[in-house]
């Protein structure tokens, strides 16, 4: 019993100094990559936490799931392109209400349904970082260059 307590105690610290290792690395958008992913992870964590019926663990992980949202709606520059910051910011609001709905009413159709508005804009993020590598290399060259 304790060497499993302890197991799970050294898994969770590896993970969580890892994560903090990866976040003091990162660019802003690995950052915001971090978070969509999170995002999933914690929507998928809240699914099997209703299924095994788990209330302390479904609570944490709906929380940090919105906790994610609050951060990627924190986010958006609104100054830039604010139809398409306007819609993401919408769109946020919106998988926030629906994942209170899902934890209030074990909805498992609801966080299918989050899961499946956030996937889009997940992969799109995935998509664009060879080219935002790219551009950023491109700028600092040409700043290099008197």
């Amino acid at each position: 019993m304790i060497m499993s307590y302890m197991s799970r105690n050294g898994s969770a610290l590896y993970a969580q100094t890892r994560a903090q290792g990866s976040l003091e690395g990162a660019d802003r958008h690995q950052l915001l990559a971090m978070l969509l992913d999170g995002l999933v992870d914690r929507i998928n964590q809240a699914r099997g936490h209703i299924l095994h019926k788990d209330i302390p663990a479904k609570g944490q992980a709906f929380g940090k799931a919105i906790g994610i949202l609050v951060a990627l709606r924190e986010s958006l520059d609104h100054t830039v392109e604010p139809t398409l910051t306007g819609r993401l910011d919408a769109l946020y609001d919106y998988i926030t209400r629906r994942l209170l709905h899902a934890q209030l009413n074990d909805d498992l159709r609801a966080l299918d349904e989050c899961e499946r508005l956030i996937a889009p804009i997940r992969e799109a993020w995935h998509a664009i970082r060879e080219p935002y590598l790219a551009e950023l290399a491109q700028l600092k060259a040409q700043v290099a260059v008197p």
